[in-house]
């Protein structure tokens, strides 16, 4: 079991933070995730410090020029499937992908039917490799999709990655 569900559900919570990572094709901005540092029963973290770094990390590398400055965990790039299995790739894994916190959670995979299944994953290089006995034939995957999710994907430079779907089907608000 990956979270409190037994099954991955529709979330309004993850759906805003699709809204959030949106933005990023406007010019000049930036975000910052901090999915990990909260707590789930209130919106706004007490660690103010860990916020306040990642939020510095942006406008330092983007406003203010610092070259080489990892300003960004993991963003999802592209997948491919092959063989029951996708693999998906990632910008910003600066140095690498690692998991922290133990094993890689929060991932999920679904069929044409639509129907969400939490996933075994595994890192492979710069991607990652996602997959389910119960999905034969995947067309869909999502990491750090609920409330609360797990977040055990970073890059080498400890910055979590940005939860993500690969499918556009219709979620609680659209």
């Amino acid at each position: 079991m990956q979270g409190p569900e037994d099954r991955p559900v529709e979330s309004t919570w993850a759906e805003l933070r699709e809204a959030q990572t949106m933005t990023l094709s406007a010019p000049n901005t930036g975000m910052a995730v901090t999915i990990d540092i909260g707590e789930a029963d209130n919106i706004h973290p007490t660690n103010k410090q860990d916020v306040g770094i990642r939020l510095a990390l942006p406008a330092l590398a983007k406003v203010y020029g610092f070259k080489g400055l990892v300003h960004s965990g993991p963003v999802f790039r592209s997948l491919h499937r092959s063989k029951g299995r996708i693999r998906v790739e990632f910008d910003h894994v600066a140095g690498g992908l690692v998991v922290r916190g133990g094993a890689l959670k929060g991932f999920a995979v679904a069929g044409k039917d639509r129907k969400f299944v939490w996933a075994e994953a595994k890192i492979v290089g710069d991607c990652v490799e996602v997959w389910s006995d119960d999905v034969p034939q995947p067309a869909a995957v999502r990491y750090a999709w609920s409330d609360n999710p797990p977040c055990t994907l970073y890059n080498a430079s400890e910055l979590p990655a940005s939860p993500f779907r690969t499918d556009s089907w219709p979620g609680i608000t659209k």
